[in-house]
């Protein structure tokens, strides 16, 4: 019989089932989408029960498709979107509210309050979780709900709540309500855990008022999660062996599994995220996360996110028509005139790291005659590899790791203008995988490596890359990297 390995990747648009082969191949997927709920103040949240009910059906979807025989499923991996967090009643599994998305700010009144009232709040919170007190992080979107619950908070106090991020909403549900578990990728991201002493924090959870009571019980990435058989639909039950926010899952999935390799996520914004061993660093620039915990050892890395990176090119797109697909902007690069130096800052709600100036604005800078439709659709995509750089060079910085490759991944990655010029500037490899889904890979490579499926060397050693090496003289590189420097001090407020 064969064993095949599930992966979900439970992400913020939609929750895709993936289906993986003996060798770690990726043999099948089905995915469903989930309502946003965004209301006029820009608040995002999601129903639990529909992603719950989404990730039931797609696995269904998924081996009706693939025309597997449903016994021949062994483990399951679970990617997760991260810092979405939820409340939901310990006896009853019902969520108290939705789930308070990742990109919603509502926090942000009691982080205000937090540095306020409290003296070093905001280094005490830095110190102990590596991130900086941010309603962007789990914690002050669970704070939210318990003070704006009727109810909640005393339900709270006497232990009867759960407190979760979504791993631990489907690792609990999928289970029956026996296991209320969560890795330690997506602890380290609520900014409740402490990440030197690796437990949860009760003079960070204080803060914020969340009893440590109600938190889940911190799990191996590649722990035992229980068992689920998805409401009764497979004929007898699988374990859960891998579980790993979205982010981490790429990593892992990327194979950037030593000290000192990175990856680069392309999608609407980007996640930058450096592997640095097994003690943690800590920096202003960029945040502390651990990576994961795998075998029975953790690695920390150090992460940087930036707010706009492929969605420049949806800009370039639908605000300024300058192109009508994205698949436009490679030929257009291209063609500009290589003696303009027009550079394009895309501050349009501040900026992230390593500047972190949320009341950048953003320009186009450099502007001549030379500077046309095509000139300014590459400054556009130009201006993806500069921030990236940025991040990546403030990360050997902090870390004392010299870089060598990007291991990158998303839609832009298929850009070969972009990745050329990424590693020009960046000046250093850059590797785009043939495999997509590298959430899903990697909880699910976890998961498979757990149970015996899959050796860890070999399953890695058969993903094929592109590779782009840098082509372009130190002076040039150093003319065009200097310009950029001058052109976001332009928009800096500090």
């Amino acid at each position: 019989m064969n064993k095949y390995v599930l992966g979900i990747d439970q992400s913020t648009q939609g929750t895709k089932g993936l289906l993986f082969d003996e060798k770690g191949a990726l043999v099948c997927r089905a995915d469903l989408p989930h309502k946003q709920y965004i209301d006029e103040r820009g608040w995002v949240e999601h129903d639990p029960e529909e992603i719950y009910a989404n990730t039931l059906q797609v696995v269904k979807n998924l081996i009706e498709k693939a025309g597997i025989d449903k016994k021949e499923i062994s483990v399951l991996g679970i990617s997760n979107q991260r810092e979405t967090a939820l409340v939901w009643d310990r006896k009853t599994g019902k969520p108290v509210y939705n789930a308070v998305v990742w990109q919603c700010a509502r926090g942000s009144e009691i982080c205000k309050k937090i540095a306020a009232e409290y003296e070093n709040a905001e280094e005490l919170v830095r110190s102990h979780t590596g991130l900086q007190l941010s309603p962007y992080f789990s914690a002050a979107k669970i704070a939210w709900v318990l003070q704006n619950v009727p109810g909640a908070q005393e339900k709270a106090d006497r232990g009867e709540l759960c407190c979760g991020t979504i791993d631990s909403w489907l690792v609990y549900k999928l289970t029956g309500g026996r296991e209320f578990r969560t890795d330690y990728s997506n602890a380290s991201r609520t900014q409740m855990f402490h990440i030197g002493e690796l437990a949860w924090d009760p003079e960070v959870c204080g803060l914020f008022g969340i009893p440590v009571s109600c938190l889940a019980e911190v799990t191996d990435s590649d722990g035992e999660y229980g068992t689920t058989d998805f409401d009764g639909y497979l004929d007898a039950p699988i374990p859960i062996r891998g579980v790993l926010g979205d982010s981490h899952g790429a990593l892992f999935g990327q194979g950037c599994i030593e000290t000192g390799m990175i990856k680069t996520t392309y999608g609407t914004g980007s996640s930058i995220m450096m592997n640095i061993g097994k003690k943690p660093v800590y920096s202003n620039r960029v945040v502390t996360s651990l990576a994961w915990k795998l075998n029975g050892e953790v690695n920390y890395v150090l992460e940087g996110n930036i707010n706009y990176t492929g969605a420049v090119i949806t800009w370039l797109k639908d605000d300024l028509k300058l192109i009508a697909s994205p698949g436009e902007t490679e030929a257009l690069a291209f063609e500009a005139n290589p003696k303009d130096h027009a550079y394009l800052v895309p501050a349009f709600t501040g900026l992230g790291a390593p500047y972190w100036d949320s009341e950048a604005e953003g320009i186009l800078t450099g502007m001549t005659r030379t500077t046309k439709r095509a000139e300014i659709v590459r400054a556009g995509l130009d201006c993806i590899a500069y921030q990236i750089t940025d991040v990546v060079k403030a990360m050997s910085e902090e870390s004392g790791i010299a870089i060598g490759e990007l291991r990158v991944d998303g839609g832009p990655t298929k850009n070969k203008y972009l990745m050329q010029f990424q590693s020009d500037i960046a000046d250093v490899s850059v590797q785009v995988p043939s495999a997509e889904e590298l959430s899903g890979i990697g909880a699910a490579y976890a998961a498979g490596i757990a149970a015996g499926i899959y050796n860890r060397e070999e399953v890695f050693g058969q993903m094929s890359r592109t590779k782009f090496s840098p082509k372009m003289d130190a002076s040039e590189r150093n003319e065009k990297y200097q310009g950029w420097k001058k052109a976001v001090a332009q928009v800096l407020t500090d």
